[in-house]
């Protein structure tokens, strides 16, 4: 027991002084003013003088101070399949104030039969600050201290919760609707509305029409599709300011995992050492297990952290298909323990083929082996490492393997044809390809095959400032390309004051997190969804034009599907070619 807890506290004890030293936004808060030009006082005055609504496109992020681009446009027609999510985009502006304006969707009908407005969710639009990529524009990579070196704007993007808001005089705000069909809703074409009340202005109303398919997309905890997007639990314990590994930190997460399970993401990022990427986050992740050397020159491990995450994640989240522990190959080469010797944290300095390296390394996989098997764990969990150089990981697949020579192994980074047949979980930088006669040794042998997005790309990404329409056009790629699935390596890491300013002082804009503290969704992860979601449709579909030997069917989306590689994409045409995708998806 003593063990225990001197693990738990020298885990926990720096960072939960961190928390206590800072407060953050939660609820109520301002937006930050726009640095760019904007629509003036004669712009506006050429608008009618009553508040103005419109459906919008899901597909731009319409400025907060301009009249917006678009067509008065009083109905919205989508389709979607029997458990789909489908988005809508609304827009309200005004050259008054408009005061405690509420949002409501009603229930859509079609006859006796009913999509309930429980169904639905309509938010408010809230705009943070983004910036840009690197000034070349190829790259989104790349150190910024001083903000004010970039190209800042205010840029729409998170979904609020908040129930009602003032909308200030010569202000578009747009509002977002997404619609979950419900798997047991029977096909047709269903019809409601959207109102948007307020305590000074006459209700504004905007007519929705979903046409549900007759096709069912399963449960996202049943979609094969490989997702990985790596979650921060630290973040969440510093920005709501509770204990690390407390009750009150789980309870903290639990919304915000919930949505990333709803997603249908296949695996739970944990870590096995101290600063695995040298603490490039606000929050760096630290190691969920400790490990500690004794007297007598023997080792001790301590799972207690590990475990309680892990079961969480698995037991009430409902991500449970793989474990990926990071990892043996640190930006750092440097790796803590405690010694009980000295009683304090001391530090091996070994690289991978040092004899010191595999002394720590292979003592704790050993152990770590014997763990997992009586937890029920090790066919789950891979040892994982991400852009690591091929010599390295040559070293470090030989430390596993003389450890347990059935512990899979997982890399995020460059293809290696030296060791590919050695990883379980390969997943490649976007712009690289798994070779036709590799990729098909890899399914048969069960392997996981995917791709990845980082900062690095320009295009295609899910910056807060990237053309939405992106966020799907990867997934669809990610089909194109014969990947098993998709990675990106941060869910939650928030920035410092993530609900009003996404930029940090690495990489561009949002590119830290997907999803805003409370947890809010975002325009850009609902597109993301929107490509998940795709994805599994176009999977579903071939299974099932194949085994009808629908030939010309089964070539049309396959044709459709092809268009989507890197080569094709443009800063201006993801919007485009997602259209030209889904109605292809859509009419079969």
């Amino acid at each position: 027991m003593k063990k225990t807890l001197l693990f738990c506290l020298l885990f926990t004890l720096g960072h939960f002084v961190t928390a206590q030293q800072n407060r953050y936004l939660t609820d109520d808060f301002t937006e930050l003013p726009d640095p760019k030009p904007h629509d003036g006082e004669a712009v506006w005055k050429q608008q009618p003088a009553t508040p103005q609504i419109s459906w919008g496109s899901i597909d731009i992020r319409y400025p907060k101070l301009s009249v917006p681009k678009t067509a008065k446009n009083l109905r919205w027609q989508g389709k979607a399949w029997k458990g789909e999510r489908v988005n809508a985009q609304a827009l309200v502006w005004t050259n008054t104030d408009l005061t405690g304006a509420t949002l409501t969707v009603s229930d859509l009908k079609n006859g006796s039969n009913i999509i309930p407005s429980s169904a639905a969710k309509a938010s408010f639009v809230r705009y943070v600050m983004t910036d840009e990529l690197s000034k070349d524009g190829k790259t989104g990579c790349g150190h910024r201290p001083n903000k004010a070196d970039w190209d800042s704007s205010l840029v729409a993007d998170m979904l609020d919760n908040i129930k009602l808001i003032d909308i200030k005089a010569r202000t578009t705000q747009p509002v977002w609707v997404n619609i979950r069909v419900p798997q047991g809703t029977k096909a047709g074409k269903y019809k409601g509305a959207l109102t948007v009340s307020g305590a000074d202005f006459k209700p504004l109303q905007l007519q929705l029409e979903v046409e549900v398919l007759n096709h069912t997309l399963p449960e996202p905890k049943d979609w094969k599709f490989h997702l990985d997007f790596w979650q921060n639990p630290y973040a969440v314990a510093r920005y709501y300011d509770v204990p690390l590994w407390s009750q009150a930190h789980f309870d903290a997460m639990r919304p915000v995992m919930k949505m990333l399970a709803d997603a249908g993401q296949s695996v739970i990022t944990t870590t096995i050492m101290h600063k695995p990427w040298a603490g490039q986050t606000q929050d760096h992740y630290d190691s969920m297990v400790g490990k500690m050397k004794k007297l007598d020159g023997t080792w001790a491990y301590d799972y207690t952290v590990f475990d309680k995450w892990v079961e969480y994640m698995m037991n009430e989240i409902g991500i449970n298909k793989q474990i990926n522990c990071y990892t043996m190959i640190p930006w750092a080469l440097s790796f803590d323990y405690f010694d009980q010797a000295t009683n304090r944290v001391l530090y091996v300095e070994a690289k991978p083929g040092d004899a010191l390296y595999a002394d720590y390394w292979g003592s704790f996989l050993k152990d770590f082996a014997s763990h997992l098997k009586a937890k029920g764990w090790f066919e789950k969990t891979t040892i994982s490492m991400d852009e690591r150089k091929l010599e390295d990981m040559q070293a470090a697949i030989e430390v596993i393997k003389q450890a347990e020579p059935n512990f899979k192994i997982a890399l995020a980074g460059t293809y290696h044809e030296e060791i590919q047949a050695d990883l379980y979980d390969y997943c490649i930088a976007y712009g690289l390809e798994f070779p036709p006669a590799v990729k098909e040794e890899r399914i048969k042998a069960g392997k996981i095959s995917t791709v990845y997005t980082c900062c690095a790309e320009p295009l295609p990404n899910i910056f807060s400032f990237s053309p939405p329409a992106e966020g799907t056009w990867t997934f669809w790629h990610a089909v194109a390309g014969n990947y098993d699935g998709f990675l990106r390596w941060a869910w939650n890491s928030w920035t410092i004051d993530p609900l009003r300013d996404s930029r940090f002082r690495t990489w561009s804009a949002g590119d830290c997190y997907q999803i805003y503290p409370g947890p809010r969704s975002s325009i850009r992860w609902e597109r993301t969804i929107e490509g998940i979601q795709d994805a599994e449709k176009i999977r579903i579909l071939r299974e099932e034009l194949t085994s009808k030997n629908q030939k010309g069917k089964l070539d049309k989306l396959n044709n459709a599907v092809s268009r989507f590689m890197h080569e094709n994409l443009t800063p201006d045409n993801a919007a485009e070619m997602v259209n030209a995708g889904r109605r292809v998806l859509n009419s079969l």
